[in-house]
Parts: structure tokens; sequence; C-alpha cells
């Protein structure tokens, strides 16, 4: 490869594949989600391919809420949802007791913030796109709806989110070390997976569906770097997609930790409830991801372009 202007092969180095497109009308539409997942196909080079020709280093999805489409299928699932709501894709253990149990935790920290499980929906999946790694380590995966009430606001029912999720999260973790909610809002939605990024819309039948309308996409590729691949570490994130690694991670949590005594903000006074503010094992990415979450729910709001 010759170097060509400013561009020098040698800094060449593997890392993921990501992506965006929007419509800066704000309209959605399936058409726009059909040309993400398209994209994300031509991402396929920037990860790894296990020996079962299926499995890869994984791939998703993160889109603005399609509405229309989540409250037609809550209401043909019989779910009562609310004029404001919210869902979120969840990995639940394949144990249907654990599950059981996993349900009520998450029911009981959403009921403590005021807000109630409306039902959960079973996602429909088609399992001929995984390989047999993949396989080996699927989940259960189920789609929650979530009511609030009417008198708070937007920005509010993410905060009352946010803390539900990570005191379930933390009452789970001894239960059911593989428990993870994908994303669990009112603003985007998340579809990932340890698929081929061709096979994504093959594996979530809901991709396919022409009433899934969304005016916003984010794809991923993952090139896993310091983990192997799991479900889990599927990317995107809840609120972003990352490329390349951090070298220096570990050292990032040390200091994380060592600061969460001082931090304080009035928008989150029981903060205590929710540490470790970032995961203390898992990818780099996923520990960006958790201090994100935290400076949003603590007043950053980087969603205001997307109301």
């Amino acid at each position: 490869m010759k170097q060509t202007g400013l561009y020098r092969p040698e800094f060449e180095h593997d890392s993921c594949g990501f992506g965006l497109i929007a419509n800066i009308q704000n309209k959605p539409s399936h058409w726009l989600v059909e040309t993400a997942v398209a994209a994300l196909a031509r991402l396929t080079h920037r990860g790894a391919v296990a020996a079962d020709g299926k499995s890869g280093d994984g791939c998703g999805l993160l889109m603005k809420r399609p509405e229309a489409f989540l409250r037609t299928v809550g209401k043909s699932a019989g779910f009562d949802v609310a004029k404001q709501f919210a869902v979120g894709n969840v990995f639940l253990n394949n144990d249907s007791a654990i599950a059981d149990q996993a349900r009520q935790i998450m029911a009981d920290a959403l009921k403590a913030q005021g807000l109630s499980v409306a039902g959960w929906r079973v996602v429909p999946i088609n399992t001929d796109a995984c390989g047999e790694q993949a396989l080996r380590m699927l989940p259960r995966i189920e789609q929650l709806f979530v009511n609030a009430p009417d008198d708070i606001t937007e920005f509010e029912f993410e905060q009352l989110l946010f803390f539900a999720r990570r005191t379930a999260e933390r009452n789970i973790e001894a239960l059911d070390p593989e428990f993870y909610v994908c994303t669990l809002s009112c603003r985007v939605l998340l579809y990932k997976g340890l698929v081929m990024p061709a096979a994504l819309p093959l594996f979530y039948q809901d991709l396919q569906n022409s009433q899934l309308e969304s005016s916003m996409c984010v794809f991923h590729q993952r090139f896993s770097t310091n983990t192997l691949p799991q479900w889990r570490l599927c990317q995107p994130f809840r609120f972003l997609a990352h490329n390349g690694e951090i070298n220096t991670i570990q050292g990032n949590r040390y200091w994380a930790s060592a600061r969460a005594g001082k931090f304080q903000n009035e928008l989150l006074p029981d903060i205590d409830a929710i540490k470790p503010l970032v995961t203390m094992n898992g990818s780099d990415s996923q520990s960006l991801d958790n201090m994100l979450e935290v400076l949003l729910a603590g007043g950053l709001d980087v969603f205001s372009a997307m109301r």
C-alpha cells in the first residue's frame, strides 16, 4: 500500500467498523433501517469470523425508538401501553426459574422508582442465523415494556429508568452474572447479537417488519480486542459505538473508583446505590458507556438534537 497525501499506511490498525444514518427532518422510515442494515453488512471485514462461519465478534443497530411499531406489538401482546412508556431488550437466563426471579427483581426496582411493568414480550428470533459458538451462549431475549406517570418529563423518566436498572443489575448479579439489559429507554432501542452483520435482520425478525420505522440508526461491527466475543459485549452499547482499544483501561477504572466518593450531583442524590460507576471487567468501551450513562443522568443531555 502506497502513501497518498497525508495518509500513512504504517499507522493502519485493525479496529471496529461503525457508522450513522439519520433523516435530518426527523422523519422515521423502514427504508432508513434497511439502509443501516445494508451498510452494516458492508462492514463484515471489520470483525472476525469463527471457524463455524457464522459466529462473529458481534454487531448491532442502536436506533431512535420506533414508537408506532412498539405500540403495535405491545397491543398485540395484550399490554396496556401508557402515553409515556419505555422499552428495552433484555438478555435473560435460559433457566426459567432464574429468569422469573430476574424479572421480579427488575419489576421491584422499577416500582421503587414509581414506574410499572406493562409486560414482557419474547423477541422473535431465528436461530438459523447463529453459528455453533453463538448458539452455545445464546440468552433468552425479551422486550420489557415500562409505563410512567404522565406528569414527569422525558429526562426525569430516563433518570428513573437508569436508577431502576442499575439497582436491579446489582441485585441480580449474584443470581445471574450473565443478565444484561441492552437498553431500557424511552428514547432509543438496541438490537445486537453475536451474529454476522448480514444475518442480523435474519436473527431479529423485527428488523424485517416494514412497520419498524426510525429516523436515526447507529450501526456497529465489533472487532474484539481485550475481550473474547460475548452477547453482552456486542456493540453498540446503550449510548455509544466505540472504535479502537483503550490501553489504559485498568488505570481508568481505578481512577473512577478512587474518585467516586467525591462525585456529587443534586440530580443523583443516592449515587452510592449504583456504585461502581463503571464496570470493573468486560470491555473498555463498556466502561466508557457506563460513565456516559452517569453523566447523562446527572444532567448532561446529549439527546436534545433528537427531540
